[in-house]
């Protein structure tokens, strides 16, 4: 058996060990990325690039429908199943070209292909293929493995009608229907999206939840929203899922109709994801273990307990975002290389934006997060896009934004929104969090006219308005005064 010893260990090659790599460079080069499936992250290959290829599509087709609006006649419109699906392919495989080139000229001694387990806390035995094994020892060990789709039982009797997401970008041609179990943000924004080319789509939630949405006003209007263009049960009653002949029928109550029975080309699950840790022997890494099997880790240097062992990105499953996985890479990557010498590092305001139409964006603090951290002292300020001047010249009037701030500082906490241009507002409110500007300084900066970015004024204003700002506690307030 050939036996390896490094400084590092990176256990999957996705955004999280990949940057991870580059941290860890910089001060050794005895280090080792291990990868058991392909190259290519999760981002390029099945998720965030080829859904925004089909979100593209849809876009444009859904512009187009919407021409008679504008006194503009766009005559029939057309799509072509066959076509939409090959430039969602071509284009996926460019970006997952680009990951896998920069992996290729990562030396070849820093790579390893095989399924990693750990066989001790410094051991881990790597299954390289014809039976043979690598056994690695490491002073640090990263764990980057991903995730992977979750499938609840009762789905699986749509057999070989089921889908998740990575099998979606594969497909040849556009189905004629679709049933999306999950409203999250896989379901809500490959659901639309189909909804948009033709497909015929409903989709199917458990307990009320839409997208990532926190604050119930805005969770209300998305949801009438988004039933305006397909069927949306955010707490359905399914009673039956089984596989026909002519494809997957599923059986539920309506609200309206009573008991309904529908048969759909595919049951799209779009249930969530699970971290790939289940098959690493963690039982053996000598760290601490939560009821599921999760290590138990610090958000701020994502060390496990007092140990060498470091989680990044999708398997710890705290923040299963890109950027996220980024920084932890960055975090994991620079704590393991200057290991014993482990510190917090650089945590940006948090930020998620999700792809529907209208988008759905996230920003800082949640409004049971900013209850609990102000104690009940803040306020909130809101606007309705249906009469924002820009949002109706364009025909994008739907959508409502709320901002929280704090009284007493005035310091702006988090946003929730659901509306046009979404994703670059975010970027504008997440950025003056993580500069902890109060809202009033926000409002002394530029705003042109006529923009979408007026509505956000209109929020801030009626937020600054609403908030008690000074040395004095907000009145009526006995709990909270400057700071807290």
């Amino acid at each position: 058996m050939e036996k390896r010893e490094v400084d590092v260990a990176i256990i999957g090659v996705g955004t999280a060990g990949m940057v991870a790599y580059q941290r860890v460079r910089k001060v050794t080069d005895r280090v080792l990325l291990i990868e058991a499936n392909r190259y290519g992250t999760t981002c390029a290959r099945v998720g965030c690039m080829p859904s925004k290829l089909l979100i593209a599509a849809a876009d444009n087709a859904n512009q187009m429908a919407k021409a008679p609006l504008f006194g503009v006649s766009a005559g029939s419109i057309r799509i072509d199943g066959r076509a939409v699906m090959k430039r969602v392919r071509q284009e996926r495989d460019r970006f997952v070209a680009s990951v896998v080139d920069s992996v290729d000229k990562f030396p070849d001694a820093h790579r390893l292909f095989g399924h990693a387990r750990f066989a001790g806390p410094h051991r881990l035995m790597v299954e390289v293929g014809n039976g043979e094994e690598q056994e690695v020892r490491a002073g640090r060990i990263i764990i980057a493995t991903g995730s992977r789709p979750n499938i609840p039982g009762f789905l699986k009797e749509a057999k070989d009608r089921l889908v998740v997401n990575d099998d979606l970008f594969e497909w040849q041609d556009l189905p004629e229907s679709v049933a999306v179990f999950g409203p999250g943000v896989i379901g809500l924004e490959l659901g639309q999206a189909l909804g948009r080319l033709g497909v015929r789509v409903r989709m199917f939630g458990v307990g009320g939840a839409i997208g990532s949405i926190q604050d119930e006003s805005i969770r209300q209007y998305a949801l009438e929203a988004f039933n305006r263009e397909f069927p949306l049960d955010p707490d359905a009653d399914v009673r039956k899922v089984e596989c026909t002949g002519e494809g997957v029928r599923i059986s539920f109550r309506d609200p309206d109709r009573g008991a309904v029975t529908e048969t759909f080309e595919y049951l799209l699950a779009a249930t969530g994801r699970r971290p790939n840790v289940d098959g690493l022997d963690l039982q053996n890494a000598d760290i601490e273990l939560d009821d599921q099997g999760m290590p138990l880790f610090d958000p701020h240097t994502l060390r496990c307990g007092d140990s060498h062992i470091f989680i990044a990105g999708d398997a710890n499953n705290a923040l299963p975002l890109l950027h996220e996985a980024a920084d932890e890479g960055r975090i994991a990557g620079d704590n393991a290389a200057t290991y014993p010498d482990v510190r917090a590092g650089l945590r940006r305001t948090p930020l998620s934006v999700v792809f529907t139409d209208p988008q759905i964006a996230s920003i800082g603090l949640t409004i049971d997060q900013v209850d609990e951290r102000c104690r009940g002292c803040f306020a909130v300020g809101e606007v309705s896009f249906e009469d924002q001047g820009r949002s109706r010249v364009i025909g994008k009037n739907v959508g409502l934004l709320r901002v929280y701030g704090e009284h007493g500082t005035g310091l702006l906490m988090g946003a929730e929104m659901f509306g046009p241009a979404a994703e670059h507002i975010a970027h504008l409110l997440a950025w003056s969090v993580q500069r902890r500007l109060a809202v009033s300084e926000i409002l002394e900066m530029p705003f042109y006219h006529p923009v979408i970015e007026e509505g956000l004024r209109t929020a801030l204003k009626q937020l600054n308005r609403n908030l008690s700002i000074g040395p004095e506690p907000a009145e009526g307030c006995t709990e909270c005064g400057p700071g807290v």
